[in-house]
């Protein structure tokens, strides 16, 4: 059926999503069809993958629909270069209407958007958030009448399914007016989902409910889909940039990104915060995503930010993890190999002494600072260690000591020891 909103004005715009020949939609409470905008007196499909279209703007126009929630954007080859609208994604997350953003162009892409029926989260800060309202009256999909949902009439296996059905990861948070009330009148019906159910009308429900109390109106979290890694680095807070993106891992590609932009998709892999940011040459183009830095700094997820293109460059990012703790010991020529007390190590006036640094393997390459109250040592980490040789004890050399392990990317990224305190001689 085909999905149909008309506004009220002097200048009346029709949006429509059609399901085209051979599409269907995904589950019986969604719909997927090609997106088509009216502008300028004619009706034009909207071009596909290389306008770089986000699900942040899929939302959008979702909600243009009174179609609920973006579920997924895609796109599909036509036979043949036709007309149609160029329309900015950047445009539309600005607030503009779709009209307002469309540009004569022509293209075999056309872009394809699964919107949800049934159920809908506004006010949040993505996608995967936001007060529930469900489509209450689903024999009438082209005046859809949108409710609240009772607090009380809802729970987690209600929530699983939510989240499920909106292409959303497990629900995280569920609270009451935690986005507003809104004006949605109430669901009269307490939901009762096994937790399994593919859609939140699809489970069942009883208990009619004439009141709710204020302050009550299901507000719900799903964490994000999917995930975000890094490959092909020493280690998992530094490589190529990789998002899963519907259900497929796929590097992102170059972009002008800054250690701000960056800094969210360390903070993502729980890696700390951002070290470098730069591009790596590939040898060949290949499938990527381009993550546009200007939505990501909006606060929105990595994953709402995607979009499909090719590129040669991948970015590359490090991150600072949390480096362990180096270890730190000394040796001298009077008592051979020692680990060294709390309560200190005592070398007698003239024996030669070695102190030594360590860490457990992280990074290639680095230094070790070998740090007194009187003097500073440095030496290059070689098999994640160094050894300072001091060939005669003086009592210059009385003192407490630490080691401090200096990655090779960051004087700002190190990691200290515990302080070898009162070494004396006699």
């Amino acid at each position: 059926m085909d999905q149909i909103r008309q506004d009220p004005g002097v200048n009346t715009e029709i949006i429509i999503i059609r399901k085209s020949r051979g599409l269907q939609a995904e589950g019986e409470h969604n719909s997927t069809g090609d997106l088509e905008v009216e502008h300028e007196g004619e009706w034009r499909p909207v071009r596909g993958f290389l306008s770089l279209w986000t699900l942040k703007a899929t939302g959008v126009a979702c909600r243009e629909l009174d179609c609920g929630s973006a579920v997924s954007v895609g796109g599909r080859e036509g036979s043949s270069r036709r007309p149609v609208w160029g329309i900015d994604p950047e445009c539309v997350e600005s607030g503009s209407a779709l009209r307002e953003c469309a540009q004569s162009s022509s293209s075999r892409d056309i872009l394809t958007l699964t919107c949800s029926d049934s159920v809908r989260l506004l006010g949040g800060t993505g996608l995967c958030s936001g007060r529930l309202e469900v489509n209450s009256d689903q024999s009438n999909q082209s005046n859809p009448s949108w409710s609240s949902v009772c607090e009380a009439d809802f729970d987690q296996q209600d929530a699983q399914v939510v989240c499920r059905q909106l292409g959303c990861g497990a629900p995280s948070v569920l609270q009451g007016a935690l986005y507003g009330e809104g004006e949605a009148p109430m669901w009269t019906k307490e939901f009762q989902c096994g937790g399994n159910e593919s859609a939140l009308l699809d489970c069942s429900s009883a208990s009619e409910r004439n009141t709710c109390s204020p302050g009550t109106a299901v507000s719900l979290t799903c964490s994000e889909p999917g995930g975000v890694k890094l490959e092909g680095g020493e280690s998992r807070c530094a490589g190529a940039l990789e998002v899963e993106h519907l259900g497929e891992w796929r590097p992102v590609g170059g972009s002008l990104w800054t250690l701000k932009e960056a800094g969210v998709a360390c903070r993502d892999l729980d890696c700390g915060s951002a070290v470098s940011v730069g591009l790596r040459e590939e040898s060949s183009l290949r499938p990527v995503l381009v993550i546009r830095p200007d939505c990501v700094q909006s606060g929105s997820a990595l994953r709402e930010c995607a979009a499909s293109y090719s590129s040669l460059y991948l970015l590359n990012l490090t991150c600072s993890d949390k480096l362990f703790q180096p270890n730190i010991s000394v040796s001298s020529s009077m008592y051979g190999v020692s680990g060294a007390q709390q309560q200190g190590f005592q070398v007698f006036r003239g024996f030669t002494f070695t102190i030594s640094c360590s860490i457990q393997p992280q990074y290639l390459g680095g230094s070790f600072l070998l740090s007194s109250s009187t003097h500073n040592y440095t030496q290059p980490a070689v098999n994640h260690s160094a050894h300072f040789l001091f060939p005669a004890a003086e009592p210059a050399h009385q003192g407490n000591y630490s080691c401090v392990y200096v990655s090779a990317f960051s004087q700002d990224f190190s990691s200290e020891s515990r302080v070898l305190s009162d070494h004396r001689h006699r």
